[in-house]
């Protein structure tokens, strides 16, 4: 008989790569007693050496994170604190440029904010936004405060995502009269994002040559006065320090008559 020909091995293909949810899977499994969940996470992890499988006493098995998954898991904290790094770095420097204009400026505020009913005619629903920036004139006249959301973005996919979420966006434009993203510079100094990728509602500003540049203005909304529940939010948190603290202290000792001297 003629002998049939062998088939020839299927090309490997190369492997996914790892994602935020598996490092997530793993610092679960580090501080954990290891008990499998049997998930294609598990699997691919399994498959990567990043996980072993071990046999008790009894007979059950659990897992344990292997020397190379406690390797990968430093290299993530490294990437994420250098992301967290950059991204409080820009969050300071648009707080500082509403300083600059004048503006009474908050940091990562949790404020309620109204969103629209699923259907017409359906209830106004409520949420919780955690703008990175908002700010207000500094005017007694509460016509013309004036609130600005500001949204950092220092990462292309946390760009992405956010853009997904349509929802979060309508509660920072219930905050805000105006809403910007502020987009970052990847590793060779590129903008994250471009101004065509960002919805028509929001301003956006780029970060190019350590400076930013405004892409796109944000439209002006005409908005009605903030609810109580904002102004008692800002009343509890406090502001970002002022850029001239120091000099309007040294004008408060000057203007200060001396008791020895009346």
């Amino acid at each position: 008989m003629p002998e049939i020909p062998a088939e020839p091995p299927a090309a490997a293909q190369p492997p996914s790569p790892l994602g935020r949810a598996h490092a997530r899977r793993l610092r679960e499994v580090y501080r954990s007693a290891g008990w499998p969940c049997q998930d294609l996470l598990e699997i691919e992890l399994l498959a990567r050496g990043l996980l072993q499988r071990v046999a008790g006493p009894l007979g059950h098995e659990t897992l344990r994170v292997t020397d190379a998954g406690v390797a990968h898991l430093a290299a993530t904290l490294v990437r994420n604190r250098s992301a967290l790094s950059a991204h409080e770095a820009l969050v300071e420097r648009v707080a500082c440029e509403m300083l600059r204009a004048g503006r009474i400026t908050w940091r990562a505020l949790s404020l309620r904010a109204r969103l629209p009913p699923i259907a017409e005619g359906g209830p106004v629903r409520w949420c919780m936004a955690r703008p990175d920036v908002f700010s207000i004139r500094n005017t007694s006249v509460q016509e013309y405060v004036d609130p600005i959301v500001h949204e950092i973005k220092v990462q292309r996919a946390d760009l992405l995502g956010d853009l997904r979420r349509p929802e979060k966006r309508a509660a920072y434009l219930d905050l805000g009269g105006e809403c910007w993203y502020v987009l970052g510079s990847d590793a060779k100094g590129r903008p994250i994002g471009s101004a065509d990728e960002i919805p028509l509602e929001c301003g956006v500003m780029l970060m190019e040559s350590n400076r930013l540049v405004v892409a796109r203005a944000a439209p002006r909304r005409a908005r009605q006065p903030l609810p109580f529940g904002v102004w008692m939010a800002l009343a509890k948190a406090t502001p970002v320090a002022g850029l001239n603290e120091g000099a309007q202290r040294l004008l408060g000792d000057v203007d200060t008559p001396d008791p020895a001297e009346e």
